[in-house]
């Protein structure tokens, strides 16, 4: 499945998520609260999305979505 069958909203929360929680991970101990709020509302949009409600929202297109989201975090998009 290719990036252009996701909402373009779904792919950028998806991508804002990891980025996220990539920024959380190495957050010092006082400065995680911003984070985690922001990490719970983006999963909040990402497993709310009404994609997921279609019948292209598979469990194998969940999969595909996570894939290319992480790949655009780690090249920093």
């Amino acid at each position: 499945m290719d990036r252009d069958r996701f909402p373009t909203d779904l792919l950028k929360d998806q991508t804002a998520w990891y980025l996220t929680y990539d920024e959380l991970a190495v957050a010092p101990a006082g400065a995680q609260t911003a984070a985690r709020r922001r990490l719970l509302e983006l999963s909040r949009r990402v497993v709310g999305h009404p994609f997921w409600q279609t019948p292209a929202g598979t469990p194998a297109a969940r999969v595909a979505l996570k894939e290319i989201a992480r790949t655009q975090a780690k090249a920093g998009s």
